[in-house]
C-alpha cells in the first residue's frame, strides 16, 4: 500500500492524466446508457409503466399497438382463461389537440377505472376519476400539459383536465395521455361520429397473484385464436423501432467498455516496463513479488475508482443539458457500470502483473541489464 501510494505521489501528473482519461470514458459510457434509456422510454414509456403485466395485441398487428384491434369475442375468451384476474380493454390511438395555444399530436390512452391498464408513476395529483380526466407526461408539462391544464380533442371534441402527472409516460416520442374509457371512446367518435362501436386496441391483463405472467400469455396463445399475447417486458422489446435503437447503442458501449480497460491496462504495462530497473533491485533486495504485485492493483483500484468520481460530477452535470429527454441520475446503474469497468481493468492489468512476476532478482547484479 505504502509503496502503491508513495509512487503516485512521485507521479501525479501522469496518474492524474490516467485517472481524467478513464473518468471521461466511463462519463461517455454512463451518458450513453442514460440517453437510451430516455430514447426508448420516449418510445413506449407508456407501455411500460401501464398496470398490466400482460399484454394481447391482435396477431396480425406485429407486436404495433396502433394496428392492432381486439374483437369483443377475443375478450371475453381471455377472461375465461387460467390466471387471467382482470382482463381490462385498452385503448390507444393519436389525435390531435390544443394544449397550451397550440395543436400538437398527443397519444390517447383508454382504460377502465381500477383496473388493469392505470398508469403506474404517478408524482403529482390522482388518477382520473371521472370522464373528462386525464394524467400526463411529467416531460410535457411546459408544453400545456401540466396540472389543471385543460386540452382540448380537434375538431371540437371533448375538453380534458389533467388531473395528474406520471413520469416516463411518452409514447412514439409523443405526449401521453391516460383517460378512462369513455373519454377516450368519446374522442374517437370525434374523428369518426359515425362507428357504431369503439373497439379497443390491445387487453391489459392482472395475473392471478402466484401466477407466472408467461404462463398466462402461453395458456392465451394456445387457447384464443387471432391474438398475440406477451409479457409487458416482451410488448416492450417487440415495440417498432425499439430493437433498432437498442442494438445501435449496443455497439456503441460495447467499444466503450472495449477501450476503458484496454487504456488502463496498457498504461499499467508501460509503467511496468519504465521502472522495470527499480524493480528488479526491489526484488534483489528481498521484496517479495506478491507485494509489487499488491501494489500494481491498489493503483489500478485507486485509478479506475477515483476516474469513476470523476465521471459522476461529469454525468450529473451532463444530464442537466438534456432535461428534455426525460431523464434523471439513476445511482446504482453508474455504480454497476464502475464495477464492471473496475473488473475490467483489473482483468486486463494481468499482463503488467505477469511482467511483474517475471522479473529474475539476479539480472540485478550481472550488469547486463533488465529483462521483463
Amino acid at each position: 500500500m505504502f509503496l502503491a501510494f508513495h509512487e503516485m505521489k512521485r507521479a501525479k501528473v501522469r496518474f492524474g492524466l490516467l485517472t481524467g482519461a478513464v473518468g471521461l470514458l466511463v462519463f461517455l459510457i454512463l451518458f450513453q446508457q442514460t440517453l437510451l434509456s430516455g430514447l426508448v422510454n420516449q418510445f413506449i414509456g407508456a407501455l411500460k409503466h401501464q398496470s398490466g403485466e400482460v399484454l394481447v395485441y391482435n396477431d396480425q398487428a406485429r407486436k404495433n399497438l396502433e394496428g392492432s384491434i381486439i374483437l369483443p369475442e377475443q375478450l371475453a375468451a381471455i377472461q375465461q382463461i387460467e390466471g387471467v384476474a382482470d382482463a381490462s380493454p385498452l385503448g390507444e390511438a393519436t389525435f390531435t389537440v390544443t394544449a397550451g395555444g397550440q395543436e400538437r399530436d398527443t397519444v390517447i390512452f383508454g382504460y377502465e377505472l381500477g383496473r388493469a391498464g392505470a398508469p403506474t408513476t404517478l408524482i403529482e395529483g390522482r388518477l382520473p376519476a371521472a370522464a373528462d380526466e386525464a394524467v400526463a407526461s411529467e416531460k410535457d408539462t411546459a408544453d400545456g400539459y401540466g396540472l389543471g391544464d385543460v386540452i382540448q380533442v380537434q375538431p371540437d371534441g371533448a375538453q380534458i383536465t389533467v388531473v395528474g402527472i406520471a413520469r416516463d409516460l411518452n409514447y412514439s416520442v409523443s405526449p401521453v395521455l391516460f383517460v378512462d374509457w369513455a373519454t377516450y371512446e368519446a374522442a374517437k367518435r370525434t374523428r369518426n361520429p359515425d362507428a357504431e362501436r369503439i373497439l379497443p386496441s390491445a387487453v391489459a391483463i392482472h395475473v392471478v397473484d402466484g401466477e407466472a405472467a408467461s404462463q398466462v400469455v402461453d395458456r392465451i396463445n394456445a387457447t384464443v385464436a387471432g391474438v398475440e399475447a406477451m409479457t409487458r417486458q416482451q410488448a416492450i422489446d417487440g415495440s417498432p423501432g425499439v430493437s433498432s435503437v437498442r442494438s445501435s447503442f449496443a455497439v456503441i458501449l460495447a467499444l466503450f467498455y472495449l477501450v476503458v480497460p484496454l487504456v488502463t491496462g496498457l498504461f499499467f504495462l508501460i509503467v511496468t516496463f519504465q521502472k522495470a530497473s527499480a524493480l528488479t533491485l526491489l526484488r534483489a533486495i528481498g521484496a517479495p513479488a506478491k507485494v509489487l504485485v499488491r501494489s500494481l492493483l491498489v493503483q489500478v483500484v485507486v485509478v479506475t475508482l477515483a476516474g469513476s468520481v470523476v465521471a459522476f460530477g461529469l454525468y450529473a452535470g451532463a444530464l442537466q443539458g438534456v432535461k428534455n429527454l426525460g431523464v434523471h441520475v439513476e445511482v446504482m446503474p453508474a455504480v454497476q457500470t464502475s464495477l464492471v469497468v473496475l473488473a475490467l481493468a483489473l482483468a486486463t492489468s494481468l499482463v503488467a502483473i505477469r511482467r511483474v512476476l517475471r522479473i529474475d532478482p539476479i539480472a540485478a547484479t550481472t550488469g547486463a541489464g533488465v529483462t521483463l
